[in-house]
């Protein structure tokens, strides 16, 4: 895990030394090829990037990497790669390089050809698709331009007044007295959670809309109770989708639960903005409007939409037939002057001077692979000789209903499941079903073995968004929750993402008898 701009650097190798590489696209849509063949065979940096250094980088035999290369100049060939690849130390590189290599081939823009990133993740990429943008409520505008990349959370509250490398930029850490968080869930997708519980203990207050009394709810003040989008109104459209839906009720909302535009006018009210925010217009009156305003819009667009009563009754439909097929960069292929692509030479920039300019260690002005701090080839295998990879679980969409029965039932023994290939777990005298102890310099955690050869020796796959049950300092996480064992450090000065990828564990059977899982439990409401 996290040699692929190796092995794609291996394959370059191959490309250009046997001249299989299309010159005349790099020469025409490209720039900066000459510097990055300067790194490529070795002379910048003394390391030729051949197949047989590609091979010890990887694991993967040269003859290999020299076969695929030959197989990938010969036919027409698709490059892809999930979004997942960037989120390890210095995952900018594996992407940038994907474009570089498909450059190489100089099938961009052709059917079939090219290079994808995230096929899969949303629907819109890689699908036919007509771009038609949907009316939404007026969000105002925010006074503040001020921003720092998510995945700094942690760094901004613990840090006020310190600076950051951002995209060439020097970013300050504002001092956050009250933070709201309504949507997603830091508990979930931040690295090392030890280092945000401190973090989280920094503001004044802490307010969050919630559905569910998790980790979330847990370290916040104010808690509102937010619905689930079964007790409330709505109309289901996302901005690559070809369909569109009502959302009926199915339920009134439980308890004291209000719905975000409930909860957000009753602030506005507050905040003697009410009728600005709300427009004067409940639930099903913004709903209506914003189809009368849809109804509009597409007609613009040339296609029509029925009215508003009809549409929530027919229920479930398909709007926008997209005319032909999506070809990445098939127009600039087509003509690269008149369709110049958002880069400042208006080409693919194989080197960028700007990045360059960054003087950036982590992140130079063309791919290159950097070594991480944590990989199956780094010297810390001594002590954590096992890769952690956290990918999406199969049952649920990131942390979200882990408590209902579809997450609960592929539990073992309460604990998320952790799968290892059969040899790592014999060498452990580790059986299906053991309760093991994930453990590394920053945290650990408990999960239920599942032996497994999808999985390559040397790596573990334990699934994020198991709810966040601490215990003791909060470096001990009971229920699974991998967060506790990765690093909170940036991709690169660049962007800044999630490294959770580049983490080195080890795992020993966890021999007392596990904590009781407390995380589901209902909080104690006491009425003053």
């Amino acid at each position: 895990p996290g040699t692929d701009t190796a092995l794609m650097l291996g394959i370059a190798f191959i490309l250009e030394s046997e001249s299989l590489i299309n010159r005349d696209f790099i020469k025409k849509y490209c720039t900066g090829y000459d510097i990055f063949y300067s790194y490529l065979k070795g002379i910048s940096d003394g390391k030729a990037k051949t197949p047989l250094w590609a091979s010890k980088v990887t694991g993967i035999p040269s003859n290999i990497i020299y076969d695929l290369a030959k197989q990938m100049s010969k036919n027409r060939t698709m490059i892809t790669g999930a979004w997942a690849l960037q989120r390890q130390q210095y995952g900018e590189q594996s992407h940038w390089m994907i474009s570089v290599l498909a450059c190489m081939l100089g099938q961009i823009g052709l059917p079939g050809g090219g290079f994808g990133l995230g096929y899969s993740a949303e629907n819109g990429i890689g699908n036919p698709v007509s771009y038609h943008k949907w009316p939404a409520l007026e969000q105002l505008k925010n006074p503040v331009s001020d921003f720092i990349p998510v995945a700094r959370i942690s760094d901004m509250l613990l840090n006020p007044g310190k600076t950051l490398a951002y995209n060439g930029k020097e970013l300050k850490y504002p001092d956050i007295k009250l933070v709201y968080w309504a949507g997603g869930n830091p508990f979930h997708h931040q690295m090392n959670l030890k280092k945000l519980v401190k973090a989280f203990k920094q503001p004044d207050s802490i307010i969050v809309n919630e559905i569910w009394w998790n980790s979330l709810a847990r370290h916040a003040d104010i808690v509102l109770p937010a619905t689930t989008s079964l007790e409330r109104n709505d109309i289901g459209v996302r901005h690559w989708d070809q369909t569109i839906s009502p959302m009926h009720k199915i339920i009134e909302p439980v308890g004291e639960s209000k719905s975000d535009y409930d909860i957000f006018s009753a602030i506005s009210t507050k905040l003697n903005i009410n009728k600005k925010f709300t427009e004067e217009r409940n639930e099903d009156q913004w709903l209506r409007h914003l189809w009368e305003v849809s109804i509009q819009s597409a007609k613009d667009a040339n296609f029509n939409l029925p009215d508003f009563d009809k549409f929530w009754k027919n229920g479930f439909q398909e709007v926008l037939s997209p005319k032909k097929q999506t070809i990445l960069l098939e127009d600039f292929r087509k003509d690269p002057v008149k369709n110049r692509i958002a880069t400042p030479s208006g080409k693919i920039e194989i080197f960028s001077q700007t990045v360059a300019d960054f003087n950036y260690k982590d992140c130079p002005g063309h791919p290159a692979w950097l070594e991480q701090d944590e990989w199956l080839g780094s010297a810390l295998t001594k002590q954590f000789s096992l890769q952690l990879i956290s990918g999406q679980p199969h049952n649920r969409l990131h942390s979200q209903l882990d408590n209902g029965s579809e997450s609960q039932k592929f539990k073992i023994n309460g604990r998320e499941p952790v799968k290892i290939n059969p040899k790592d777990a014999d060498f452990r005298n580790l059986k299906d079903g053991d309760i093991v102890e994930i453990f590394n310099k920053r945290g650990k955690c408990l999960a239920g073995v599942v032996i497994s050869s999808e999985v390559m020796p040397g790596v573990v796959f334990l699934p994020v968004g198991a709810w966040y049950n601490p215990v003791d300092d909060g470096s001990f996480c009971i229920h699974g929750n991998p967060n506790v064992l990765t690093e909170d450090i940036g991709t690169s000065s660049l962007s800044q993402g999630p490294s959770a990828h580049s983490t080195l564990v080890e795992i020993k059977k966890y021999k007392k008898d596990p904590p009781p899982i407390t995380i589901f439990n209902k909080p104690n409401i006491v009425n003053k």
